[in-house]
């Protein structure tokens, strides 16, 4: 066979030799953005340009939005800060509406903003917080002078009560106005502490309503009910004497409710949060910080003619340079796969030389090759056994009419019943091929639905208790409870009475098959023959049977076990077997758990003589 040529856009080379340059001309353009930017961002550091001047200019707007619910009083504001940077800062509404300005410049219409001022979703990449609602939006938690009077007295008893422990207390104010107590000094029995939970659990009057709400939003939010504990919603008291909001509030919420999610929990009482603070805050603002002359929010780094010159010059080295190494590896690479194509086109093994991929591959292909022999030869046998199974009924049916033809047996009704047992015979070799053949193409189709194992099993044996009491053999049913499994009634009465009718067959006089179920396993279990362990693998090959001497009358076609495999498969279940020589074989079928089961039966047991 001559070797045809592969296409060089086809080629290994080529595609090598296309991902290398990719590969390079992503380096060197992710090099120069590098080195552009650096610059870029040196530019702009020597010029007085910082990030920390941005933030401090988001910091500065932010605090102002998170005390104040309009932007009123926000242009004096960036007007001082804006001389002092010599930056021009621009507050705008979401649809570029603008709310302060510090100086003329180019329009800003179309500009990318440097941040986003909203006190209810700080961004939190420039603030370095946690949480993303600002602490210093107190809205309706903010202590007024009447309520900081009335914690007076409890804030000199902490005082007090921390002295007397050997620690020292100072007075500070959270950012809601409320007094709070810090300890410093040695506490090594955290006494000192003790005291301070006073202070944390003495709410005024003015905070009852507003904690009450907050438990009322993030309990709705949660799916509590209105009179969940009695009536109490998740229980806020230690929020007010709190910097850490975030913490406080999950910690009320899970001493009433415990919903084992923090991140359900989080966003309820953020939402909730967000919802009174709303109307104390001011709306969401875009800010722009700009070189008042350029309107550009940064210094642009631009590329000298000498400096383009020098990069195409180093890349178009680089490129040269790429093509000549995947060259020379391509071509190393080549040879041995010309090697495995001329073994594969010869159908002979192809030698492993190695253990990388090559090495994978060849192995590969020789297991193929030996995986599609025995194939081969399964499909010579096949069909050799197929035209035997069919060859002994036709045969006898031609005998029969040939000697009614020639008046050498009688046309009467022992003729038309030895005909139709033929032909029943015939009909149940060619409705085993047909489920084999729809199983293999991949159509065989079943459609599971809620079952009762019990029903499907009642009708397996009672349809089996004729043949079994004329083989003398005792068959019982077993079943705990009354399970139901997602199963296709039809296919999983076919797939039991296959192995009840097996059992039947192997099992001699005097013998029992039990059938047993039991949550999502049904088991056929008989006391026959048993098979010899190193039959076990081959039961469920076509057309095999433990005794070669055995005919389709006497032993089956040898297809009952195959469909069975295959009819749990289908049910994306698995049968098993186990057997001892001489003393019986059982088969387990296991199936997915089915959802459904009718009232709790007992245990049955049913047998037939």
């Amino acid at each position: 066979m001559s070797r045809a040529r592969v296409p060089l856009r086809h080629s290994l080379v080529t595609r090598l030799l296309a991902t290398s340059v990719l590969i390079v001309v992503a380096a060197i353009v992710a090099t120069a953005w590098l080195a552009a930017s650096t610059a870029t961002r040196a530019i702009s550091q020597e010029q007085g340009r910082s990030l920390t001047e941005d933030k401090g200019v988001y910091d500065l707007l932010l605090g102002y939005a998170a005390t104040h619910s309009d932007w009123s009083g926000a242009p004096a504001l960036i007007q001082a800060r804006a001389a002092k940077l010599d930056r021009r800062i621009t507050l705008m509404t979401p649809d570029r509406a603008i709310i302060a300005d510090s100086g003329p410049g180019p329009s800003l219409a179309a500009a990318r903003p440097s941040a986003t001022v909203d006190p209810l979703n700080v961004d939190t990449a420039l603030t370095g917080a946690a949480d993303r609602i600002d602490t210093r939006a107190a809205g309706p938690f903010r202590v007024s002078a009447a309520q900081r009077a009335e914690l007076g007295k409890v804030v000199a008893d902490v005082l007090s009560c921390v002295r007397k422990t050997g620690a020292e207390g100072k007075v500070v104010e959270l950012p809601s106005g409320r007094p709070s107590v810090a300890v410093s000094g040695f506490d090594p029995d955290q006494r000192a502490a003790g005291c301070v939970t006073q202070l944390t659990y003495s709410v005024t009057k003015g905070e009852v309503k507003p904690l009450r709400e907050l438990g009322r939003l993030a309990g709705r939010c949660l799916g509590l009910s209105a009179n969940y504990q009695l009536g109490v919603w998740p229980d806020f008291t230690t929020y007010v004497a709190k910097a850490d909001v975030v913490s406080e509030l999950e910690t009320g919420v899970k001493a009433v409710a415990p919903v084992g999610n923090d991140g359900r929990t989080r966003g309820c009482l953020e939402k909730s949060r967000r919802i009174m603070l709303q109307p104390f805050v001011t709306p969401p603002a875009l800010l722009f910080v700009t070189d008042p002359r350029t309107g550009a929010d940064q210094t642009r780094f631009t590329l000298s003619r000498a400096n383009t010159i020098r990069i195409v010059t180093v890349t178009g080295g680089v490129l040269l340079a790429a093509i000549l190494v995947t060259v020379l590896v391509g071509h190393r690479l080549i040879r041995p796969l010309r090697a495995l194509t001329d073994a594969a086109d010869g159908q002979s093994p192809v030698p492993v030389a190695g253990h990388d991929e090559i090495g994978r591959l060849a192995r590969a292909l020789n297991d193929a090759t030996e995986r599609r022999d025995r194939a081969e030869g399964q499909r010579r046998a096949m069909v050799s056994d197929v035209a035997h199974e069919l060859r002994t009924p036709l045969t006898n049916i031609r005998s029969w009419l040939e000697a009614a033809q020639d008046d050498l047996a009688p046309t009467d009704g022992q003729l038309l019943d030895l005909l139709h047992e033929e032909a029943v015979l015939l009909q149940h070799i060619i409705d085993d091929l047909s489920d084999l053949a729809a199983a293999d193409a991949g159509t065989l189709r079943v459609h599971p639905e809620p079952t009762y194992v019990r029903d499907v099993l009642v009708q397996v044996t009672d349809s089996h208790r004729a043949p079994a009491h004329a083989a003398g053999v005792t068959l019982t049913m077993r079943i705990e409870g009354d399970p139901v499994l997602p199963a296709d009634a039809v296919r999983l009465r076919q797939l039991v009475g296959n192995l009840v009718a097996n059992g039947i067959r192997y099992t001699p006089r005097g013998g029992s098959v039990t059938v047993a179920a039991s949550e999502n396993t049904i088991s056929v279990r008989d006391t026959g023959v048993g098979i010899a362990p190193e039959n076990l693998p081959k039961i469920f090959d076509r057309f095999w049977r433990a005794d070669e001497s055995r005919s389709r009358a006497t032993g089956g076609s040898g297809l009952g076990l195959a469909i069975a495999r295959k009819l749990a498969e289908a049910h994306d279940g698995t049968l098993a077997v186990e057997s001892v020589l001489g003393e019986g074989t059982v088969f387990t079928i296991r199936l997915p758990p089915g959802s459904a089961s009718r009232p709790a039966a007992h245990s049955t047991a049913q047998g037939s003589p």
